[in-house]
């Protein structure tokens, strides 16, 4: 409501500082304070309204929910796993390292973009400049044998036509993607319709299983009960579809049924994970079991979010080369009809 969303830098030292203030044995509403006089300058507004907040009685999960369009949901809900179990400072130092992956594969995938994009500019340009001289040569031999030009189009008129068509289709590609974007963020079937898509789909999965098996493992180390336990933790995996599924979970549990069958009830969860809650239910071992799938899963995510990435940047390279190659050939049109021949 105040502020604008915190960037990743700024988020990812703010999770820095309080996984190690925190586990020194700080006050939480010490923390903030002392990040709102000597912090990143570009937190310090926020970090001083939490401060205020909590020294007037006010949780950190209730102080956050009042600037939730400046943090993201994992991190408002991840949070408050953390001041329910008690284990806070380990929840930021998770958050950290997700987010840490996260900018890592930004930047990745950045570099990998950067030289395509790069290529694709210049030859947009380039065949702006054709379509130019292409122009400039008519204008200067009217009687001459007309050249087929690229999309009929030629001289200054047809350059800037040329990129405005470009750079219009980029601009309704990119205003169509964030209109869905914020259509379904944080919606049920948005988040259903990316975990069934294909590649995405299991890196995203293996994403929120890190998260629930994390959050669950905490959760039920506290000594909270199993459907405050559920609820908590199908909420802190940050994805929509997964939280709606968690007052089922709840009622099948009230019900008398075990963790085993309200889970599979959901149909969110594999056979192989529910298979493992069963074993781990029957030993008493679940919260063990959580703790050894949240590292699986974590190991899981890095490599499926690092090989998505590649793909990704793949993809901008392949459809940036199959433009060059277009036009290449286009030019090479023009080239020889420009010489009476025939390509």
């Amino acid at each position: 409501m105040f502020s604008r969303r915190v960037g990743l830098a700024d988020l990812i030292d703010l999770c820095r500082v309080l996984r190690h203030q925190l586990g020194a044995g700080m006050a939480l509403h010490q923390v903030m304070k002392k990040q709102s006089e000597r912090g990143r300058r570009s937190l310090r507004p926020i970090t001083g309204r939490l401060s205020e907040a909590m020294l007037q009685g006010s949780s950190l999960g209730k102080a956050l929910d009042v600037e939730k369009d400046a943090f993201p949901p994992l991190f408002l809900s991840m949070v408050k796993v953390g001041e329910t179990t008690g284990h806070i400072a380990e929840i930021f130092g998770e958050l950290e390292r997700y987010y840490q992956l996260e900018l890592q594969l930004r930047r990745q995938f950045r570099s990998q973009t950067f030289l395509p994009i790069a290529q694709f500019v210049f030859a947009v340009l380039i065949m702006a400049g054709v379509i130019y001289i292409v122009g400039l040569i008519a204008g200067a031999n009217p009687g001459a044998k007309p050249i087929v030009t690229i999309f009929g189009l030629s001289g200054a008129t047809g350059s800037l036509a040329f990129l405005g068509v470009v750079v219009g289709s980029l601009a309704v590609i990119a205003t169509l993607y964030v209109i869905i974007s914020r259509l379904g963020r944080q919606k049920a079937w948005m988040d259903r319709y990316l975990l069934g898509t294909p590649a995405l789909g299991s890196c995203l999965r293996a994403l929120v299983m890190s998260r629930f098996t994390l959050a669950l493992q905490l959760t039920l180390d506290s000594g909270l009960s199993i459907t405050k336990a559920l609820q908590l933790s199908l909420d802190a995996t940050g994805n929509a579809y997964f939280a709606s599924r968690a007052e089922g979970v709840v009622q099948a549990l009230k019900n008398g049924k075990t963790l085993h069958e309200a889970l599979e009830g959901s149909g969110l969860f594999s056979s192989d994970f529910l298979e493992m809650i069963a074993s781990s239910e029957a030993s008493g071992s679940v919260p063990e079991m959580m703790r050894h799938l949240a590292l699986q899963y974590q190991e899981e995510t890095a490599r499926k979010m690092t090989m998505l990435t590649r793909v990704a940047g793949g993809a901008v390279w392949a459809g940036v080369a199959a433009f060059i190659i277009w036009a290449i050939f286009r030019l090479a049109g023009v080239y020889f009809d420009a010489l009476g021949g025939k390509f």
